[in-house]
């Protein structure tokens, strides 16, 4: 009897164990190596190209005639993401971060939540070719208070089952919970250039860190 409930113990205590482990979030991880395209697809022959340890969206020459996404080739649910970017071209131009998003199929674009950037739309939550609408954003007066513009700048993204946080440069920008239950909540990342002006958008040092 004692040997069972010995025994009984052990395994409940190796289950309560593993359990724990299992939910410890894991430790940040690079997923661009700053050298090279593995693990992400797009346009890399025209839209996207590696300067400098960093993805350089778009270009400085002629205008962009199109929105162009380079996305990952997996999925991330619960995260936070941590990106640096900077977005040169002037008041008109635009770009952002993508996650919990979807290529559309035989399509240059993609759907989902965008970490914004450019315009009046540093630092907002915009659900690319969905709903397409700004869904959180901080005062448009707030911006200059922490954004460096045509500089490197930081944005974090933390996922948490139907919770959303932004920060720019560790100032958060949206506290979002999504409602539509329909809205999936897990997805590629992608980093965009908008079309428009001439512009170049860049982004390095793309750490993830998984959660439970």
């Amino acid at each position: 009897m004692t040997t069972a409930k010995t025994l009984f113990c052990l395994t409940a205590v190796s289950l309560l164990m593993g359990s724990l482990i299992a939910a410890e979030p894991k430790k940040p991880v690079a997923i661009f190596d700053g050298k090279t395209f593995q693990g992400w697809e797009g346009d890399t022959a025209k839209s996207f190209h590696i300067q400098d340890g960093a993805i350089v969206a778009g270009t400085l020459k002629e205008a962009i005639p199109r929105n162009e996404f380079l996305c990952t080739t997996r999925q991330y649910t619960n995260f936070v993401l941590r990106v640096k970017f900077k977005l040169l071209g002037g008041e008109k131009a635009n770009a952002g971060i993508q996650f919990r998003t979807q290529r559309i199929p035989n399509h240059h674009e993609v759907y989902g939540y965008q970490a914004d950037m450019g315009q009046d739309y540093w630092g907002a939550l915009y659900d690319e070719s969905r709903r397409r609408k700004v869904l959180a954003a901080p005062p448009k007066e707030e911006i200059p208070k922490f954004v460096k513009f045509n500089d490197w700048n930081e944005y974090e993204i933390r996922c948490e089952g139907a919770h959303i946080q932004l920060s720019v440069n560790g100032h958060k920008t949206v506290d979002y919970t999504e409602e539509d239950t329909t809205i999936p909540r897990y997805g590629i990342i992608a980093v965009q250039i908008h079309s428009g002006p001439a512009s170049e958008a860049c982004y390095k040092d793309i750490r993830i860190e998984e959660l439970p």
